[in-house]
């Protein structure tokens, strides 16, 4: 598995046009088949490269941040249970 980012490792930075570009040949040529948002991130970008591939977004994993209390990740362990989950079921295509 591999992670590929339109903004590179930092959310701090902006994602250009030629990057983007690359990325969406990229997810075409290697017929990839999920694409994640961080939740700390706008998903305007993820949908907009799936938009382009016909790849359908596959949700939201948790990165630098975890969730409210109660929610699926309030605890580390549970953001990290979580996230495989999610990662699994896109593998799988469910």
């Amino acid at each position: 598995m591999r992670f590929l980012s339109p903004q590179g490792v930092s959310t701090e930075s902006e994602a250009s046009a030629k990057g983007v570009a690359q990325l969406v040949r990229q997810i075409r040529k290697e017929g990839i088949k999920a694409l994640f948002v961080e939740n700390i991130s706008d998903p305007r970008l993820i949908e907009q490269i799936g938009r382009e591939t016909g790849v359908k977004p596959s949700g939201e994993l948790y990165s630098d941040a975890l969730s409210a209390p109660g929610a699926d990740a309030e605890t580390y362990v549970r953001m990290m249970r979580t996230n495989t989950e999610r990662l699994v079921r896109a593998v799988r295509g469910d």
